[in-house]
């Protein structure tokens, strides 16, 4: 049983906006975990509450509301739509928005409990011998939050490959354009197509469990390094 090439871009879309969607948070979440980690505001934890909310709130739930937020008459569709950059909603631009905030929490957390526990000492004696910021971040910092930083880039790139629910509510399901894999299969299943099913879902399973080994055999390497 070979993959027909509607399943073919669908694969190929999926591992895109995984992509992508990676690439854009760990920019936006690297300087923010930090910021979570070392901030003493009394109020940090409201933004904490906030950052795992899609972590408890139904898929479903979530991209209803962002529908409504990216679509023509919505905050951000607005905004788009006057600027020419044409509609969110129903669009691959607006999967990745919504991928981005329905993952932020698999990639912020890793990442400030990474930053949480740089010891400040290393730091003071780096800057006293005339490191400047940016080579206290290539030789302390970033070694040291390397297993989290590797397992905040898989577990991201991961959950992105898995949607389905926020998804399907921002996307729909336009083949060539916003059908994932998890809705491919779903087509699959309701047509009956169980065959064609289980080859896309056993692509996914093998993907997140090759991912998932990558994680925790760098973690295992990083433990036994620092004895």
């Amino acid at each position: 049983m070979m993959l027909s090439a509607e399943d073919l871009t669908a694969l190929w879309l999926t591992l895109k906006l995984a992509f992508i969607s990676t690439f854009i948070l760990l920019l936006i979440c690297l300087p923010f975990a930090y910021w979570l980690a070392k901030t003493r505001w009394r109020f940090r934890f409201l933004v904490e509450a906030l950052v795992a909310l899609p972590l408890v709130l139904p898929p479903t739930v979530l991209g209803f509301y962002l529908l409504i937020l990216l679509s023509p008459n919505g905050t951000l569709g607005a905004l788009f739509s006057a600027v020419g950059a044409g509609n969110l909603a129903f669009s691959f631009t607006g999967l990745v928005i919504g991928s981005c905030v329905y993952s932020l929490p698999f990639v912020v957390q890793p990442l400030q409990t990474s930053f949480s526990s740089i010891q400040a000492r290393p730091l003071e004696v780096a800057a006293t011998l005339g490191a400047n910021p940016w080579q206290r971040f290539y030789t302390i910092i970033l070694p040291t939050i390397r297993p989290g930083l590797i397992s905040a880039a898989v577990l991201g790139f991961a959950h992105t490959t898995g949607e389905f629910g926020v998804v399907l509510m921002i996307g729909g399901n336009i083949p060539g354009e916003t059908q994932v894999v998890s809705i491919a299969i779903y087509d699959h299943v309701e047509t009956l197509q169980y065959q064609q099913a289980h080859l896309l879902a056993g692509i996914l399973l093998l993907i997140s469990f090759v991912l998932l080994v990558c994680v925790y055999g760098t973690n295992r390497k990083f433990r036994l390094g620092n004895r």
